[in-house]
């Protein structure tokens, strides 16, 4: 049993871990636009599949990497685009450390997304943070590929 439940993980991470290197590495081509046309546009559907919804950060770090920072990029252009659309940044941070540690961890992170959106030009109104901590992990394990995935800021359409 625990096999198969360890399997099961490793599965999930490996799906994970391969469904988010395309969104980092989009150049904003939006290269499948044929494939999305069913997608409203605006939508939550829509900014996780032509634009990326999540950056990552470094252990104990909520300075935006040159990946996420792209990323963003993508983001403040797509909200610009859409200008009735809010959302909310989660922040995440992976399990270690104390429950108040990673949940004021989390709210830096969110809070340096939102900065870097609102700095973009985006309306400070139109972006709420929330901090999660280490309580909503994306993906479960105790070793530095979890971890990884872990330490991020979500971008959600309210």
């Amino acid at each position: 049993m625990r096999i198969k439940y360890l399997s099961l993980i490793a599965a999930v991470a490996l799906v994970a871990a391969c469904e988010s290197a395309p969104k980092d590495a989009n150049t904003g081509a939006n290269t499948g636009a044929n494939q999305t046309s069913s997608i409203r546009p605006g939508s939550q559907e829509d900014l996780v599949v032509n634009v990326g919804d999540r950056v990552f950060f470094g252990f104990d770090r909520y300075d935006l990497a040159p990946e996420a920072r792209a990323t963003l990029d993508r983001q403040a252009s797509w909200l610009k685009q859409y200008p009735n659309v809010t959302v909310t940044i989660e922040g995440h941070a992976d399990e270690r450390g104390t429950r108040e540690y990673n949940l004021a961890l989390g709210e830096r992170r969110a809070n340096s997304v939102k900065n870097y959106l609102v700095a973009g030009g985006i309306n400070p109104s139109r972006v709420k943070v929330i901090s999660y901590g280490k309580e909503k992990p994306a993906v479960l394990g105790s070793n530095e590929a979890a971890w990884a995935q872990n330490r991020r800021g979500v971008t959600v359409v309210d």
